[in-house]
């Protein structure tokens, strides 16, 4: 008798096997993935590659099933005919029913997206955030700029929290700015951890990674009103388009992405502030400003409006002699002096002619957002003083130098700069300083400097940032919301780790049926060896 004929590709078809049950890992582990997102104990800066690596899974499952069913029929003929289909329909009712909790609970939370899990909704977001997101008139996309050497994680699960209760119309990325400047200069992004929002052709920058900034960029997103800033002009200050050895065009066309209307004003010829202006940006003049021009400023700022002021050490000015009445003005009304020195800073020892940040207030808004790391370079500044409580003014150092820096009070051309204790000002040193009256709402910030502002310095550390968060803060675009803050309930689940969530979750999702799974698949080997 003839021998019955072997199937050449029966041998082969446990590779579609193998194809089946890694896919099905990968299934597992995505849908779980995809779980822990939902209960923020896992981050995903985007979910497409997520969605993408579960439905690819899927369809690796039926192909590698379908090759294994091809090239070896004569096995699923016996599975299906033989005892082997009694006994292994435990460990296939088992399998499927697993998979089957799998796509519940993933259809059960991502058909509930904005169902808070927690009691008192600790970390959900803010009434006022969930109402501003449920008023979106069309789609708006977020660019997080986040460089390696900030963590994403924190910014990844707001940013997430805003899509889900967004209801499709708000999404997000992050992008390095390190490995693409183009994308950050073409969105206006100076500095590490900004976001930038925009909505068809509009657009706003939010300045951190929190709930209330973000709440209210998309509100300023939204609701855009006219927002106008003026440089003063007439006193041999840098001109604001590019050309020239000093000029202010990147700080104009970073102010104008922000939607601000960037002007020139000459109050010499028009003897007015406009009514529109937020702020009015005095910017290294070479001339001191006349006591008319002080004289409207001062009624301007008392009126609520704002100054940011930036003096030049007068050894590179043309001020000579001349009094300074801007200068008088705020030490009059703002307690605030403009030392006649130049700051000499040995941190620095390349270039002591550059005054270096080391301290930065972390509660004032212009700078409460910039890391101790994130420093600032002013080149030939001079210091400044605080040197009076004035009514109803609140004066804040928002910059300073080191202990290893003094005021050069004495700067002799050709000669090496020491310190005199008798006639200069030792370190640390102030080099702005922000002030705000309580009773006007009127707001100054002078820096003792201008041309850290200037197209040869913004771009460096955090020059740029600086100085767009004080044309913001004097614009009083800070201001716009107050997110209600939450009180926590304490509850002992509230103390679980992330890591203890996730050991929970894979020994319940992966363990416990995985033994099950493995108990069947035994019995199932093992009564097909008997026959």
């Amino acid at each position: 008798m003839a021998g019955k004929k072997k199937n050449p590709t029966a041998q082969y078809a446990f590779v579609g096997l193998v194809i089946a049950l890694i896919a099905f890992v990968a299934a597992v582990l995505t849908g779980a993935a995809k779980v822990l997102i939902s209960l923020s104990a896992l981050t995903l800066e985007s979910m497409t590659a997520l969605n993408l690596t579960f439905q690819i899974s899927i369809a690796l499952i039926v192909v590698g099933l379908a090759v294994y069913a091809i090239m070896s029929p004569d096995t699923i003929r016996r599975f299906f005919s033989g005892r082997q289909a009694r006994y292994g329909s435990n460990s296939l009712i088992l399998t499927l029913a697993f998979v089957g909790i799998i796509f519940v609970v993933n259809y059960i939370v991502f058909q509930n997206p904005g169902e808070p899990l927690w009691e008192d909704e600790a970390n959900a977001l803010a009434p006022e955030t969930l109402q501003t997101l449920a008023t979106l008139p069309g789609k708006v996309e977020a660019v997080a700029f986040y460089s390696t050497n900030l963590d994403t994680t924190g910014a990844g699960e707001l940013l997430s929290k805003f899509k889900i209760g967004s209801k499709g119309n708000f999404d997000y990325i992050f992008v390095n700015p390190d490995l693409d400047p183009v994308a950050a200069r073409e969105a206006g992004i100076t500095g590490d951890g900004k976001i930038l929002l925009q909505m068809g052709e509009t657009k706003e920058i939010a300045s951190s990674a929190s709930e209330a900034e973000l709440t209210r960029t998309l509100i300023r997103l939204i609701s855009p009103e006219p927002r106008v800033v003026y440089f003063l002009q007439g006193h041999g200050e840098a001109a604001l388009e590019a050309g020239g050895e000093l000029s202010f065009s990147v700080a104009k066309s970073t102010l104008e992405s922000k939607n601000y209307t960037v002007n020139t004003l000459n109050l010499i010829s028009t003897n007015s502030i406009p009514e529109d202006a937020l702020s009015v940006i005095i910017a290294g003049p070479k001339k001191p400003l006349t006591s008319e021009e002080v004289a409207l400023l001062k009624d301007y700022v008392n009126n609520g409006g704002s100054l940011v002021v930036m003096e030049d050490p007068s050894f590179f000015t043309e001020f000579g002699d001349s009094p300074d009445p801007l200068a008088n003005y705020l030490v009059s009304d703002w307690g605030i002096t403009l030392n006649n020195d130049i700051v000499i800073d040995l941190v620095n020892s390349q270039n002591p002619f550059q005054a270096m940040s080391s301290q930065i207030s972390q509660t004032h808004p212009i700078t409460q957002n910039l890391t101790q790391n994130y420093i600032v370079i002013l080149p030939q500044a001079r210091s400044l003083d605080i040197n009076a409580e004035k009514e109803n003014v609140t004066q804040t150092a928002i910059i300073l130098t080191t202990d290893q820096s003094w005021g050069e009070s004495e700067l002799v051309e050709g000669e090496t700069p020491t310190f005199d204790p008798e006639a200069d000002r030792p370190g640390p040193l102030n080099l702005a300083i922000a002030g705000e009256n309580t009773e006007t709402k009127g707001r100054v910030v002078v820096f003792g400097n201008s041309v850290y502002a200037t197209d040869v310095a913004f771009d460096a550390f955090g020059n740029g940032n600086i100085f767009i968060n004080s044309v913001d803060w004097a614009a009083e675009q800070e201001d716009l919301l107050n997110i209600t803050p939450r009180q926590s309930t304490p509850r002992t689940l509230r103390q679980i780790k992330n890591w203890q969530l996730i050991v929970m979750l894979i020994t319940a999702i992966f363990v416990l049926p995985g033994l099950v799974i493995f108990a069947g698949i035994s019995s199932w080997l093992a009564r097909r060896k008997r026959g």
